[in-house]
This record gives C-alpha cells, structure tokens and sequence, in this order.
C-alpha cells in the first residue's frame, strides 16, 4: 500500500462482501494492501498461485472497486494493481436482510478469526527472535468489564480512533528512524456471559 497518500476507507457493499467470501481474492486485497502495488505475476508468487488465476480475481476485484489498475506503472506486457482502499469497514449486521450476504459476511468473519489465530501462533513461535526491546513492547491482555451495547460500541470507537491517530502520525513522519517493524493490533470485543479462567 503506498504510504504517500492519505488513507481511506470503504464501507463494503453487497457486491464487495460476497466478492471478498473467496479465499484468493480476500488474500490478494489484503497482500495489495499491505505490499503493493504489485503485478498478477508478483502476487502469483507471493501467494503461491498462478498467474492466470491471480488476474482472473484481480479483475473481479476491480469489477467492484476493491482494487485499481494503475496505470502510470503498467507497460503493453506489464499491469500493475493497487488496493483502492487502505481499509475496509463493516459489520456483519449490515447483511442480516440477505441470506447470501450474511453467508459471505460470516465466511469472511470465519476467514479473518482463522488468520489472526495464524498471526498469534506465529509471533509465539518466532518471539525468541525479536529483540527484548520487541518482546517487551508486545502485548497479550484480556480484561473483563460490564458494559452495555452503547458503551462497548463507544469504548470500541475510542480504541480504533487512538490507533488511526498513531497510524497517521507514522504517515506522516516517513523520516522517522530507528527499529522500526509492521505490528499487527487486533482488537476483540464481544459478550462473554461465562469466562472459564
């Protein structure tokens, strides 16, 4: 994802979620995002996929507006794609009214618990690796409190806004200096009626 333009988001429509409840396609948004621009032919390789394929859902992908060709990077043999959003926001109600909407939105919140459980696993595999200072700074918290659906959806809105602000800040220092690594922050919040300690 370039880091020289402002960030932006896109609320996912009935067209973007069911075209996202695909493994492939949801795997090279999130590879554009975080990596590109890239060809179909890079992103054949860095998924492990072949290049016919890799094209095919790009183009779908863009059918709905998830990616961009850009053109000013492209040759005759040669083109080039880029997330045409930094982020995607939604809630899985916003699909309640539409049997497949609601299965593609469950699919990709199946997919994402999946991933993050991957992403967990691998920082405890590979954390011996990292620096103390690294070791130090990453964190695993649970904590427990009493709220209700007004409170969690504010306290989540405040969570989201503090990591926006220091996102923008990294933005817009590109300078800055030191050991600098990509973090992944995922932020869980849900009705726990009886924890199991």
């Amino acid at each position: 994802m370039p880091t020289d333009r402002e960030p932006t988001s896109v609320r996912l429509s009935s067209a973007q979620i069911r075209c996202l409840a695909h493994p492939l396609r949801s795997r090279l948004l999130a590879s554009l995002r975080v990596d590109g621009p890239l060809t179909s032919a890079r992103l054949a390789d860095r998924l492990g996929t072949n290049t016919g394929a890799t094209s095919y859902h790009l183009r779908q992908l863009a059918e709905v507006g998830l990616v961009e060709e850009v053109e000013d990077l492209g040759t005759a043999r040669e083109r080039w794609w880029a997330s045409a959003h930094t982020f995607s926001t939604w809630h899985e109600t916003d699909f309640d009214d539409d049997p497949d909407d609601r299965a593609a939105a469950e699919w990709l919140v199946d997919s994402y618990t999946r991933n993050k459980q991957r992403w967990r696993e691998y920082w405890l595999a590979t954390r011996r690796t990292w620096s103390t200072e690294w070791r130090r700074a990453a964190d695993f918290s649970d904590i427990s409190l009493e709220v209700t659906p007004d409170e969690l959806r504010s306290l989540t809105a405040e969570l989201l806004e503090v990591v926006k602000r220091h996102r923008q800040a990294a933005l817009d220092d590109p300078d800055r200096n030191g050991d600098i690594a990509r973090v992944l922050v995922l932020l869980e919040a849900f009705p726990a009626p009886e924890i199991h300690l």
